[in-house]
């Protein structure tokens, strides 16, 4: 079976084609980090007309790198949330006007889901569970509990920024480029982590919840000072490249202590991760420290891709899971329940 999976919940066009469950076909992204980074950040309204723009054309080039062609295809898939309104319009509508032109059947993933699912298709082994999950990008930062896959407990999640818009915003504090992930990275590289005394947010009586207001907070005070300006202010190399290391690892600590206790708390000995923000190597080489069966995706796995949609959707096919239809709308929100 072919499925063809469209991903376009934020800043990332994503058009892909997976055979059976795992194996990829062609899986097309077009980025946008250098039209938003004079902005420092995603613009929604911008967002979704690049997404108009390039759609079509990357759907095209999908086909072309899978050596197939629309009629070939049998189950269209798209991620219809949670993200940007907007841009789940326009990924939405594309799938929709394919599958009522090819008559095909359409199903909605749930975009962090699909993050996680990215793992097992990154895997030839077995993962087993129960498991936990985690969830880091730039608008997600979740904790699950995964008695199997499909059947999901949310048990953490930010109270306000997610841990790829903190990196993001800390950056853009220290006039560094957008995507901030990458930047402070490689800045805190070849910083001291001990010269700032940054922590992460703590919320009373949710030990597995994260806070990252706060810590961008800190961040600010202690570069800046309580009234200073950022604009005003001219940082050294050397203090840029501190803070990096200080609040990468904060937030890095604060992530490994709530799901190793996550971990502890609900018997589980493996962790599944997924997001963009996996791809940070310092992350990895802390988790590798714990005693815990760590999985992570594929690097090309781990940011927004329609490999991930796609291949969710012929999981769900081949374990009975219905299709969507033509009524799917966009969610920007999408809760887990127990």
């Amino acid at each position: 079976m072919l499925t063809l999976g469209i991903e376009t919940t934020c800043d990332e066009t994503a058009v892909a084609i997976v055979r059976g469950t795992k194996e990829i076909l062609s899986n097309k992204i077009a980025s946008q980090a250098t039209v938003h980074s004079s902005f420092g950040g995603v613009i929604p309204e911008l967002a979704s007309r690049m997404h108009t723009e390039q759609i079509i054309p990357l759907l095209d080039e999908a086909l072309k790198e899978a050596n197939s062609k629309l009629e070939d295809i049998d189950l269209i898939s798209v991620a219809y949330g949670p993200g940007l309104l907007g841009a789940l319009m326009v990924g939405l509508q594309c799938a929709k006007t394919l599958a009522m032109t090819l008559n095909k059947p359409l199903m909605g993933i749930n975009h962090i889901e699909a993050h996680l699912y990215a793992v097992l298709m990154s895997h030839e082994e077995e993962i087993t569970f129960p498991s936990i999950g985690v969830v880091l990008s730039g608008g997600h930062t979740t904790l699950l509990y995964m008695r199997s896959f499909g059947d999901f407990q949310l048990i953490g999640q930010t109270v306000d920024d997610a841990l790829g818009e903190a990196f993001d915003k800390v950056a853009k504090m220290m006039q560094l480029p957008y995507p901030g992930g990458p930047e402070i990275e490689k800045r805190a590289a070849l910083g001291d982590p001990t010269v700032y005394p940054i922590k992460a947010g703590q919320i009373k009586n949710r030990p597995f919840d994260f806070s990252f207001s706060g810590t961008k907070t800190s961040v600010l005070y202690n570069l800046f000072g309580p009234k200073g300006s950022i604009s005003k202010v001219t940082l050294t190399e050397k203090e840029i490249n501190d803070m990096a290391a200080s609040f990468q690892a904060a937030v890095i600590r604060d992530v490994i202590k709530k799901a190793t206790l996550a971990a502890k708390e609900f018997n589980c000995q493996n962790l599944l991760f997924g997001g963009g923000v996996t791809n940070n190597q310092a992350l990895r080489d802390a988790f590798e420290k714990t005693d815990l069966n760590l999985y992570w995706p594929k690097r090309e796995l781990t940011l927004d891709n329609g490999a991930m949609i796609a291949g969710l959707a012929a999981w769900r096919h081949k374990n009975g899971f219905k299709p969507d239809g033509l009524r799917l709308k966009p969610v920007t929100r999408i809760p887990f329940t127990s």
